[in-house]
């Protein structure tokens, strides 16, 4: 695709987008609320998005000031709409849940608003990850140089909507991020970064060529049936817990934004539980068997291998 073309399409998709999320607001606003809980985090400020994190602190909102902070945070796109101080780096996350009465009309109406949102954020990711043909390092500076201020991890992000569960429970989730690769995938990701000829702070170009040439003669020294993963500690995440006694069955998702749940009546409105407090030293986690060795061959990518 033509780089103008590619430009004009990402202002086109956010434009929609925006519009789109100011028109769910307008159509939630309008709904009785049935109830509403949203449970805000300490902001991160720039400068400390890799603090290692050991507790977080949980402060709840309840009824109207709650759906009001649900619904700004749905539509928290660019740098613009929130304070300078905070990290465009990480994620603002707020949890929680708000439930609205709904007729079947405008149960639809609000489904296929969401739906259309949702599918623009997915256009908005395909557009930046994949038509711009740009490596991972080289994204930011043109995003920000076409969008100023978009927070990617935001508009990234779904809006979650769910019709009536019975209860609706919160907690958090530790985890890591685990892909396998192939030598010849990790080979074609280095050779793409030394073309791209950038550097990262805090090494010149140059320093950081040869860095990455360091890196790419280490793995073509790997025996050609070395196993390679990434195995990437994701920080700790709010969860939901959703439960149906229809299915019998608890479904677990991330719950980064509030919930959007639609009722009929007062009658469907699920148990909302509360969010307490994170404290890493009382994390009971689950037993698993002991995994295979792994040896750390690229810290800066996370990348494993059984052989040396």
């Amino acid at each position: 695709m033509p780089r103008y073309d590619l430009v004009a399409d990402l202002h086109e998709c956010v434009n929609t987008l925006e519009s789109g999320l100011n028109t769910l607001r307008q159509q939630v606003e309008q709904q009785p609320l049935l109830i509403a809980r949203t449970f805000s985090l300490p902001e991160i400020e720039k400068g400390h998005e890799n603090d290692e994190i050991e507790r977080i602190a949980v402060t709840q909102h309840l009824g109207q000031k709650a759906r009001d902070m649900a619904l700004a945070h749905y539509c928290r796109l660019f740098m613009q709409h929130q304070s300078e101080k905070l990290s465009t780096k990480s994620a603002v996350r707020l949890p929680g849940a708000i439930c609205i009465e709904v007729d079947e009309t405008t149960r639809e109406q609000i489904s296929l608003q969401v739906a259309d949102i949702n599918a623009l954020k997915l256009r908005l990711e395909h557009l930046i990850t994949v038509e711009s043909g740009l490596p991972s390092e080289a994204r930011f500076e043109f995003v920000h140089q076409h969008l100023r201020g978009l927070i990617t991890l935001n508009a990234y992000r779904s809006v979650t909507l769910l019709h009536a569960p019975d209860s609706l429970r919160f907690g958090w989730a530790n985890k890591n991020i685990i892909k396998n690769l192939t030598r010849e995938a990790v080979v074609e990701q280095l050779e793409r970064s030394l073309k791209a000829n950038r550097a990262q702070a805090p090494w010149t170009r140059e320093q950081w060529a040869e860095k990455v040439q360091q890196e790419l003669e280490m793995i073509l020294s790997l025996p050609a049936d070395a196993k390679l993963k990434i195995k990437r500690p994701v920080k700790v995440q709010p969860i939901a817990r959703v439960w149906r006694a229809s299915d019998k069955k608890q479904v677990q998702l991330a719950c980064p934004s509030p919930l959007l749940v639609l009722c009929r009546d007062k009658t469907q409105v699920p148990i909302i539980g509360e969010l307490l407090d994170y404290d890493a030293d009382n994390v009971s986690h689950r037993y698993k068997p002991l995994a295979q060795p792994l040896h750390l061959v690229i810290p800066r990518l996370h990348l494993w291998s059984d052989r040396l």
